[in-house]
């Protein structure tokens, strides 16, 4: 079997009395798109300095393309390209001057990919680093990590600070990235950006995965909302197994079902003489405040 791009097994990090990350396990296959979610001081960027080689774990493993990601750091970096969140860039230095910089620590770039990828992000490489925008600062790190030739994209909120119109642009190369065999990890909180791209998402919550797996996987473990226009009043539906939050008005009921519930109470629906129905899968988001809302209860 082709080796796991990224695995990590029962890793734990702290900071002093504060748990960052309680025995996280992850996997990743080469060439897949991964999401990686979770609120803010869930231990997503502690995970990824660790993938990094920025920080060490104090328990657990990492490998990265096969490789101790602290041992091995300075070869690794050659074989992947990562941009945060927050870029920071040389203020004397263009940004083509920056990109150049970046692209010499794993032997140079291929000029003229960074010219077509800062023609499609509407990137003028020769302004100074000191007057560009965060969202130009973004465009930068972008463009030197996708004209990079690695094996392996590590992207902790790519995109923030770009309008939509990058964002789709942006979404466009990940495309092309996938398609090429390459390997991303991508952690954002546009939930509608993973949700478009990600083969696989993984859930984190308080340094550890609690949910990991295809979006179809991840939506059986949450309600469907239903909404039809129905000839019978439809109260006696609110008395199904599995049926949820169920409200009528004007001959239009919706409601929410369980998966393990939802082929009975459609064939009860159907009873009430339906003129029009709509299915609506959870979001992503849904599926998100769902789950974290169902754990801080119990």
């Amino acid at each position: 079997m082709t080796e796991s791009a990224i695995t990590v097994s029962g890793l734990v990090k702290n900071y002093g009395k504060v748990r960052a990350l309680n025995g996280l396990d992850l996997d990743i296959a080469p060439g897949e798109v991964h999401g990686f979610l979770g609120p803010n001081g869930s231990g997503k960027t502690t995970t990824i300095r660790i993938l990094l080689g920025l920080l060490t774990a104090d328990a657990g493993q990492a490998r990265v393309l096969g490789s101790d990601p602290w041992a091995d750091a300075v070869s690794l970096h050659r074989r992947l390209a990562y941009v945060p969140g927050d870029v920071e860039l040389w203020p004397s230095l263009s940004g083509g001057q920056a990109i150049d910089v970046l692209g010499r620590l794993r032997g140079g770039l291929d000029r003229d990919r960074v010219n077509a990828l800062a023609k499609r992000f509407d990137l003028d490489l020769t302004k100074k680093g000191r007057t560009y925008s965060k969202g130009n600062r973004q465009k930068v790190a972008l463009v030197a990590a996708l004209a990079a030739d690695v094996e392996l994209l590590i992207l902790d909120e790519p995109t923030a600070g770009l309008d939509p119109l990058m964002e789709a642009v942006f979404q466009d190369c990940i495309r092309e990235a996938k398609d090429a065999g390459r390997t991303v990890l991508l952690s954002s909180h546009i939930l509608a950006q993973v949700e478009v791209l990600a083969d696989r998402v993984s859930i984190i919550r308080r340094g550890e995965v609690v949910e990991s797996g295809t979006l179809t996987d991840l939506r059986q473990l949450a309600r469907t909302t239903i909404v039809a226009d129905v000839g019978s009043p439809a109260g006696k539906l609110a008395s199904l197994a599995g049926v949820h939050a169920l409200t009528e008005n004007a001959g239009q009921v919706k409601f929410e079902v369980d998966p393990a519930h939802l082929d009975a109470a459609l064939k009860a629906l159907a009873s009430l003489g339906v003129t029009s129905l709509v299915s609506h899968p959870p979001t992503l988001e849904q599926l998100l405040l769902r789950h974290y809302s169902d754990a801080e209860r119990s």
